[in-house]
């Protein structure tokens, strides 16, 4: 009859075997490896997924910097130009006062808009603030003295002019993606949502020009002139010295 030593030879020598072939060279992998594997097959995968971005350039920038802080500018003028133009326009048509307050948070809602912009990406805000405060206040006042019409017509020159301005960056914004585009690379959701927001506040621009038309803006004396005149200052103001910006 066999020993027990001698059954549990064969058992104990494949056993050794076993942990010989597990030791071998070429047939060992560790966790490490496993776990380095893993880990640059990931990063391989995270590089191949991620959006190519290209870089703006110098030119692009300073035009981004100038128009968040030229429209900051436009919008801080306009709700001076309202709430000038408010008190004595509602005082002799009080049945104009929802509309007055309609366009005011509108445009209040516009600077809004650009403040948080120009703190979001630092940019200086426009070292004239002051002056446009005071040139868009008694623009307001002075227009509304005039009357109904002339205060009309003033809004009407204005937006004309600021959605030919919003129209301008809406346009270089659209040739930078597209070419961004075909070149391959990615846009990101910053310029996309930039390109919304500058649509949307210019639509609403253009709807306060129809209403200044709808209140017999054209109807102010001479208004020619008065519109001419004010859309000089808004293209000066615009497109004024860049030092001073």
């Amino acid at each position: 009859m066999a020993s027990v030593r001698s059954v549990l030879r064969p058992c104990c020598d494949i056993a050794r075997i076993g942990a010989q072939n597990a030791y071998a060279p070429g047939v060992c992998i560790s966790r490490r490896q496993l776990s380095g594997r893993s880990n640059a097959q990931a990063e391989a995968k995270g590089a191949a997924a991620a959006p190519r971005r290209k870089p703006l350039t110098q030119e692009q920038r300073d035009f981004l910097s100038s128009a968040l802080r030229v429209n900051q500018a436009g919008e801080l003028a306009a709700t001076r130009i309202y709430t000038a133009q408010t008190p004595p326009i509602v005082n002799r048509h009080p049945h104009l006062r929802p509309l007055m307050a309609h366009m005011y948070d509108q445009e209040e809602g516009h600077l809004n808009t650009f403040n948080a912009l120009i703190h979001k990406h630092r940019v200086r805000p426009t070292a004239l603030y002051p002056l446009w405060q005071l040139m868009s206040t008694g623009l307001g006042w002075s227009t509304a003295v005039m009357g109904r019409e002339a205060a009309m017509a003033c809004t009407e020159a204005v937006e004309t002019e600021i959605g030919d301005h919003y129209n301008n960056q809406i346009r270089t914004l659209i040739e930078m993606v597209t070419e961004w585009e075909a070149e391959g690379y990615d846009v990101g959701p910053e310029f996309t949502d930039l390109i919304k927001t500058l649509r949307r506040i210019r639509d609403e621009e253009l709807e306060h020009l129809d209403h200044a038309v709808e209140h017999d803006a054209k109807k102010a004396e001479p208004h020619w002139l008065l519109t001419g005149v004010i859309r000089a200052g808004c293209k000066g103001a615009i497109w004024g010295p860049k030092p001073y910006e």
